[in-house]
């Protein structure tokens, strides 16, 4: 192949002048000068001819080692070179595919529309971009990401097509997979909420004359004490199990996983049978399930109702089933409730309050965080503060927490709460940060529905890097029910890997819950928080002092720091300072204050102290 040399060069012009010189001039010592001119263009020459063989070489190196794949084809899009990444994608090397046209490796997936776009805006802008479905020389189609560029001559005619393209195939997967991840549930496979919300809602919209829906969730009674005996892992095979039988049961219908032990079913029927529905349902599901060698019978809580009769709405639908659900577990469990007006009427102050809860997140302007302070009992040294969430009701005023916590855990909202408090708090921190305020460690309550729902780590490292602050300026208080509930699998290799990262953990309410000093042990955590239902009683109950002493000598034992909670007297303070407790939270020192409050009161405390 012959490279394109340039005449515009001197040296060249000289030795095309002097070359006549050579044969003409009558001097020899004349000729010898213009022969010497002439060596000189020469050299000049040949030394553009290596320069741009080297640049060649150069090319095609650069394109053997893209990862895309390139073909050069003509104004008949016939292949006329390719680089070994197309091998790679298609399996056809350069030999094979060379004078074919590009569209014999096209799938079958595009209409006539499609190849008509492609080509008028090719023609129109002189290049394309998008996605494309091929087929490799074994003959399995994948997606690729394209990119052609028409070349033309002077005149603006097309000589050549250059056609750039990558293998998505990964990618798509991958997006499959996300999608998969955000409507299924990981252990069952089954729609999991967000899913039946929608599945629910078309099967609403597509009733007809005639037909009702029949709704039950199921909530399966006494998983714990099954993970207890028998280990998480046989536990998850048990519930798989359990949705497998259902959904070969109810063949036809929707069935889904809310979450935990709680699954939903819900079929379309021209029937008014529903109590015989939800009765052999109960019956088949209550036959025994084998597990390792063992016989397991279950007892099944089920709240039910039926639409349009009870609603026709997928939101009123899910509160009126959890309504019915709830108050079957009331009746003492293993219960069937299905739905009815008074119920309604029953929770109507409820969803009234929840109802305001969710405008009250959409407008952010309700919600406040206020701020207890956290002291070292002998001086009163400020070591931290906790965080505590109110809601200031534009009607009703301040609600308490143990009103709208427990709703917005039965109503789904407790993540979006979660989240809002550790934006907040993260926020306050970077405000605090760059005023006269003390450098304390804010601690903020992290919910069980918040670790295995919403994706805590990326948000505490997203908070972390708007606001500029270190994981030790937040600290992560976690109580033992969301510590041993099964939905958050296990928690320890988790909480390693926060710790790792700088964040400091306690356990909250420790003493109230399950209290096992084994899961304990096992746990990467820096504080235990010790229940004020310990310390209301001090110094003059026994067996609340004798507990309190037993839970110090334990934490310093194995190097955990204590925090004492609900410290109101003068009394229950001097006691806890003799018993070795290096932190208490109370009425005694400060109650909870706003925001700006607290900067207020601190603010001046240090200038009275200066």
């Amino acid at each position: 192949m012959w490279l394109p040399v340039s005449l515009n060069r001197p040296l060249v012009w000289v030795a095309l002048v002097a070359l006549p010189g050579c044969v003409w001039l009558p001097d020899p010592m004349l000729r010898l000068v213009a022969a010497a001119f002439v060596l000189l263009g020469l050299w000049d020459a040949w030394n553009q001819v290596r320069q741009q063989r080297l640049r060649l070489r150069l090319a095609q190196d650069a394109l053997s080692l893209t990862s895309d794949a390139m073909v050069v084809s003509d104004s008949q899009n016939r292949v006329i070179a390719t680089n070994p990444a197309f091998t790679e994608v298609t399996g056809y090397n350069s030999t094979e595919i060379l004078g074919l046209k590009l569209e014999t490796l096209a799938a079958p997936r595009h209409d006539k529309a499609f190849y008509e776009t492609f080509w008028s805006t090719l023609e129109s802008t002189g290049q394309w971009e998008g996605e494309l479905w091929n087929r490799r020389k074994h003959g399995d189609e994948y997606p690729e990401w394209l990119k052609v560029r028409a070349v033309t001559d002077k005149k603006g005619k097309v000589t050549h097509f250059i056609n750039l393209f990558t293998d998505i195939s990964a990618q798509k997967d991958r997006e499959r997979d996300l999608r998969r991840i955000g409507y299924e549930d990981p252990l069952t496979g089954l729609p999991n909420r967000r899913r039946l919300h929608d599945l629910l809602a078309s099967r609403l919209r597509h009733l007809r004359a005639g037909e009702s829906l029949d709704i039950a969730l199921i909530d399966i009674d006494g998983l714990k004490s099954v993970n207890d005996s028998l280990g998480v892992e046989q536990g998850d095979r048990l519930l798989a199990r359990f949705a497998q039988r259902l959904e070969s049961y109810v063949a036809g219908s929707v069935v889904g996983r809310l979450g935990g032990d709680e699954f939903m079913v819900f079929r379309t029927t021209t029937f008014d049978d529903h109590d015989q529905w939800i009765a052999t349902l109960r019956d088949h599901m209550s036959r025994p399930f084998e597990i390792n060698d063992q016989s397991l019978r279950l007892g099944l809580t089920i709240g039910s109702c039926r639409a349009p009769e009870d609603g026709s709405d997928s939101g009123v639908l899910f509160q009126r089933l959890e309504s019915a659900l709830y108050s079957a577990k009331r009746l003492g469990r293993n219960h069937n409730q299905r739905f009815r007006p008074a119920l309604d009427k029953q929770d109507n102050p409820q969803l009234a309050l929840v109802s305001d809860l969710r405008a009250a997140l959409i407008s952010g302007d309700q919600l406040e965080l206020h701020y207890q302070t956290q002291h070292e009992p002998s001086s009163g040294e400020l070591v931290g503060m906790e965080a505590l969430l109110r809601w200031r009701h534009p009607q009703d005023g301040m609600v308490s927490p143990g009103d709208f916590i427990p709703l917005a855990e039965r109503h789904g909202l407790m993540t979006q709460l979660g989240t809002w408090v550790i934006e907040k708090a993260c926020a306050q921190q970077a405000h605090w940060r760059n005023s006269a305020m003390p450098k304390l460690t804010i601690w903020v309550n992290i919910s069980a529905l918040q670790l295995f729902q919403g994706d805590l780590e990326s948000q505490l490292a997203t908070c972390l890097k708007r606001y500029q602050l270190k994981p030790s300026q937040i600290g992560l208080e976690l109580t033992e029910s969301v510590l041993l509930d099964e939905r958050a699998g296990n928690m320890a290799p988790r909480l390693q890997a926060l710790r790792d990262q700088g964040f400091a953990i306690a356990i909250d309410d420790f003493g109230t819950g399950y209290s096992s000093l084994g899961y304990l042990k096992r746990l990467p955590v820096d504080k235990i928080k010790l229940d004020r239902a310990f310390i209301k009683e001090l110094p003059h109950d026994q067996a609340d002092a004798s507990i309190v002493k037993a839970v110090l000598a334990m934490a310093q034992g194995m190097g955990l720091g204590v925090i004492a909670e609900g410290v109101e007297t003068k009394e229950q303070c001097q006691f806890l300072v003799t018993a070795g407790c290096t932190s208490v939270q109370g009425f005694y020192f400060s109650r909870p204050l706003s925001a700006a409050e607290l900067e207020k009161r601190l603010v001046s405390v240090a200038a009275a102290a200066s």
